[in-house]
């Protein structure tokens, strides 16, 4: 990693925060933002989180329980779009804007005011999205929220959509606008405002993660923007793109959503990598194995990333030779992924480990994301996604993929880099806690769903056969109590933020490497106004 010639100047003196409403409001500092950003993510975890409580609730016995089938439907939409678009995505940039100007010797983001505009679309967005889920359930006679699955297959979003599918094209335009501008911020940042020896083979994991990432976000957001426009205009203007009576072709839709679904994928979980490959040298006292071939392994899997959308789509009818192009295609993208992993216990292998809380997350996420990918490497073989295809085993691999992996990295980095938001030291106890039962909550939630996928059971249905009750007793068990942990995090960060605790010094993990390290805790409102030298 670097090390630091010149570091940070006294600034304790000058540069005072703006207080009050208009320091968040018209903020143009990256760290105001970041936090903008993280706090708005975790509501919509919350606010997901409910959602998912329903379904849960609903599904808890067989038999209709507490909700309407249509809303059941609502609530499994709306719940993958909260949490996608609102929770995880906005996670990753408010991280990207706290730690990537920190991590390479920058004074702020590139384009500051870009910032503040990117961050303040975003609760308009979620604000029309679940306008429409408070009308339909509030408003007796109101048309109902989007009720079509996350994915808003054709004709069911076009043709039978409820009139709110107008409200929800607009919102996901609006979130698509701020997904591009904040990549183009990465990317401006990370070229133009390294530090002096910054190359690009120097800058922390995380900081390429996100750039590539960044990347991602450029090519496929224009093409969910498509889509939903196809969508509005086969709805409201007479077209026809995937109205086969008029001449289209459903499949098509397919085609291009998963065209955009894929890649967003990896964007849910390459900074997730960045993140790991910070904390676990950290914590083994060890450089990271093999830095270099986790750049490559990680502009590998993003330029894959777009060979591979068809996988989602074998049971349409394609060609053979569609089929196994798009097969093998999806084997080949575990390798990297492999390598990541391998490099990760490389890295481990006789360190002098210790395990404070970030490194239980980060490993819990090596071991739970490998169970993932291991039941998607099942999901690329054609023949067997047949069986598996649209059935509760698709549900546990892809939750397998972004809870334990995509925020259970998020996790992670919050509790190794708020010592160095907040100036204080994080409860260690209720930290713990946190910890402990997410991870049996988490797999009592997700890890049953294998075995009721394998036996049949179908997803995005409010009912079922007798024979799938007992798993889902248990499923929703696991979900309430998934759901109730994410309480303790909320006291960690509420205590830490009230700046009750221990005094964090500037570096408190011994074995911490980086410029963030550099600058006192809590870091100052103005960072780097002199640029470090990087040797």
């Amino acid at each position: 990693m670097t090390s630091v010639a010149a570091t940070h100047e006294d600034h304790h003196d000058h540069h005072h925060a703006p207080t009050g409403w208009r320091r968040w409001l018209y903020s143009t500092n990256h760290k105001d933002i970041g936090t903008l950003y993280l706090w708005f993510s975790f509501a919509m975890f919350l606010v997901g989180g409910l959602m998912a409580m329903v379904i849960r609730v609903e599904l808890m016995y067989p038999g209709m329980q507490v909700v309407a089938p249509d809303f059941f439907n609502q609530m499994t939409t709306v719940h993958g779009l909260v949490m996608i678009f609102g929770g995880v995505m906005p996670a990753f940039v408010g991280l990207a804007n706290w730690m990537v100007p920190l991590m390479i010797g920058a004074p702020d983001m590139a384009l500051p005011r870009m910032n503040n505009w990117s961050f303040w679309i975003l609760p308009f967005a979620f604000a029309i999205l679940l306008f429409s889920v408070l009308m339909s359930a509030f408003g007796p006679g109101n048309p109902p929220a989007p009720n079509f699955g996350w994915t808003f297959y054709a004709p069911l979003s076009t043709e039978y959509g409820p009139a709110s599918t107008d409200f929800f094209v607009l919102s996901v335009h609006m979130m698509g606008i701020s997904s591009i501008m904040g990549a183009i911020n990465v990317i401006v940042t990370v070229f133009n405002l390294r530090a002096p020896g910054m190359t690009l083979m120097k800058m922390p994991l995380f900081v390429w993660t996100w750039l590539i990432t960044a990347f991602l976000l450029i090519a496929v957001m224009p093409v969910l923007a498509g889509a939903v426009t196809m969508v509005l205009t086969d709805r409201h203007f007479g077209t026809a793109f995937f109205d086969a009576a008029g001449g289209g072709d459903p499949v098509l839709f397919q085609h291009i959503f998963w065209f955009f679904g894929h890649p967003e994928v990896y964007i849910m979980i390459l900074p997730s990598f960045g993140i790991i490959s910070s904390i676990v040298p950290t914590f083994a006292r060890k450089p990271l194995f093999g830095y270099s071939s986790m750049v490559y392994a990680t502009a590998s899997i993003a330029l894959l990333s777009f060979l591979v959308w068809a996988h989602h789509m074998f049971t349409v009818g394609m060609p053979l030779a569609g089929m196994l192009f798009f097969m093998y295609m999806t084997v080949l993208i575990s390798v990297p992924t492999g390598v990541k992993v391998f490099n990760w216990i490389a890295t481990m292998w006789r360190g002098a480990i210790t395990f404070e809380l970030p490194m239980k997350w980060a490993l819990a996420f090596i071991i739970l994301f490998t169970i993932g990918g291991l039941s998607g490497l099942m999901l690329a073989m054609t023949p067997l996604d047949f069986q598996y295809h649209d059935t509760y085993f698709v549900v546990a691999h892809f939750h397998y993929v972004l809870v334990p992996g995509a925020i259970f990295g998020i996790f992670a980095a919050v509790y190794y880099w708020l010592p160095k938001w907040s100036g204080v030291m994080y409860d260690k106890f209720w930290g713990e806690v946190h910890f402990w039962s997410s991870l049996v909550f988490v797999n009592l939630l997700f890890f049953p769903m294998h075995f009721v996928g394998l036996a049949g059971m179908p997803r995005r249905y409010a009912d079922y056969a007798l024979q799938f009750s007992d798993y889902n007793w248990w499923i929703s068990i696991g979900g309430f109590g998934f759901g109730l942990s994410q309480l303790a995090l909320l006291y960690v960060v509420l205590k830490c933020a009230s700046k009750k605790g221990e005094a964090a010094p500037d570096k408190p993990w011994d074995g911490a490497e980086g410029l963030e390290w550099t600058v006192p805790s809590p870091a100052p409102f103005h960072t780097f106004e002199k640029p470090p030298l990087v040797k």
